[in-house]
This record gives structure tokens, sequence and C-alpha cells, in this order.
């Protein structure tokens, strides 16, 4: 098998696209941090939860829609339980699952910690794009997205590999 490797041109948007991706995630999550106490991975989960009917989802259709392993998921959840932020329930369709409830508590943090979050993400992102540009880089990760989860043009990644189906391994312990 011969190697593809980057066209010059490719290898700048790969580092500019890391560059960019490394400096804003950090940027978010020290503002989440500083008026949150979580990481942009806690408060995504309470924001899913918030939009959600009932602010409750199966966990396995939260991790889904955070792109994460079922076992990191459960590791935040767990955390944001002790918090009071966040409880589980049996599922009452699928004895097998559990549901991520927000709790009022969750939701009052949420509340809270929105505004910082949203000037954050619009001062670190949205004010340094054209409009134009915000399209282009909607379109550019939804292509992205559909691609690897068979939606899209291009080789999907096969349903078992994508985060949220992935088996633990047998040392991570169960979902």
């Amino acid at each position: 098998m011969t190697t593809r490797w980057l066209t010059p041109e490719e290898q700048r948007a790969w580092r500019a696209y890391v560059a960019g991706y490394l400096l804003l995630e950090d940027a978010i999550d020290r503002q989440l941090q500083q008026d949150a106490g979580m990481p942009h991975a806690y408060y995504s989960i309470l924001a899913n939860l918030s939009d959600a009917p009932d602010r409750r989802l199966r966990m396995t259709d939260l991790a889904e829609r955070l792109k994460i392993t079922r076992s990191r998921l459960t590791y935040a959840v767990s955390r944001l339980e002790k918090d009071g932020l966040v409880q589980r329930e049996e599922c009452r369709w699928d004895k097998r699952g559990s549901v991520a409830v927000l709790t009022d508590e969750g939701m009052a943090v949420l509340r809270d910690t929105a505004p910082g979050h949203v000037a954050a993400v619009r001062a670190a992102l949205f004010d340094r794009l054209t409009p134009e540009q915000v399209g282009q880089l909607e379109e550019i990760f939804t292509q992205i997205a559909r691609g690897f989860q068979g939606d899209g043009p291009g080789e999907a990644t096969p349903p078992e590999d994508l985060p949220w189906r992935r088996r633990s391994s047998p040392c991570s312990g169960t979902q």
C-alpha cells in the first residue's frame, strides 16, 4: 500500500485546523472552568439535556449527540450526579438502559453560565469570521460528520467504530 501524503495545501490546512481547534477548545474550557467549575464536555451534557423533552435523554442517545463514547459519558454523568446537576433513572422502555435527567439545580447552573459561554464562543470564533465564513464552517463540518456517519459521499466509518457505539475494552469497565 502506498501512502497518499498530504499536499502542501492540505498540510497547511490540517495544521491550521489543529492549532485553531486546540486554541478554541482551551479558551472555551478556561471560561467554563472559571464560571462554572466544569469542562466544556460537562457543560455540553447539561446543554443537550436542557434541549431534550422533559430535560431527559437515554444515555446512548446523549452519547450519540455528543459524539463521545458511552464510557466517557458514564464517567462525566457520574461526576455531574455528585454535584446534583444530573440524575440517572432506569429506562422504562428498555431495562438495560438508563436515562440522564437534568435537575433543577443543573438547569440553574446552565442558565447562570450560558451568557458567559455564549460571549466566549462569540469572541473566540464567530467575531473572527465573516457571515460567509460562518456558512462555510457549518457546511464543511456537516460534510465531515456526515461522511463519518455514512450520510454523505466518501467512505463511512463502520458503525461499530463510531464513538457512541464502541464496546468498552475489557479493562475499562462496563457501559
